[in-house]
């Protein structure tokens, strides 16, 4: 998830917020890895239950019912300027329960591009609060730019 997270950051887990709302487009979460559940993954949640996603030319483009032709996901407020969604142009539609998650490294992150689907039984909570190292203490909310309006 580098550079939005680094190996040996301390962080605090908000395990209670999924049982009163859904996850939304945009949180980091850590959730079981759907190959090996007994291994945990951090990402960042781009699809949501009913969306397709589509990824084409370095874009991630989301489908639903408010945008039936697609839009184009904006992901400046987290991803550096340049950095483009690789990998074989994809396109997923998720079902009831289902999410599509990307990291922010995207060059060599192991995720849905490589995965599949993360089913929301294995997702364990949200990315809340960086408490370790002090210098980048942080309180995390959901990104806004672009993300509401999908």
């Amino acid at each position: 998830m580098e550079p939005t997270f680094f190996d040996g950051e301390y962080l605090i887990i908000d395990e209670l917020s999924y049982s009163l709302r859904q996850p939304d487009r945009g949180e980091v979460i850590v959730f079981r890895y759907p190959l090996s559940p007994s291994q945990f993954y951090i990402k960042r949640i781009i699809g949501l239950p009913g969306d397709t996603v589509w990824i084409d030319q370095g874009h991630v483009v989301i489908q639903n019912a408010t945008h039936p032709d697609g839009v184009i996901l904006n992901e400046a407020e987290y991803l550096p300027e340049g950095v483009r969604t690789g990998g074989e142009s994809t396109k997923t539609v998720l079902d009831k329960d289902q999410y599509f998650v990307l990291g922010d490294n995207r060059e060599v992150s192991s995720d849905s591009r490589s995965w599949g689907i993360l089913p929301r039984s294995n997702i364990i909570g949200r990315v809340w609060i960086r408490a370790y190292p002090v210098g980048r203490l942080n309180i995390f909310s959901v990104p806004r730019a672009g993300f509401l309006n999908i």
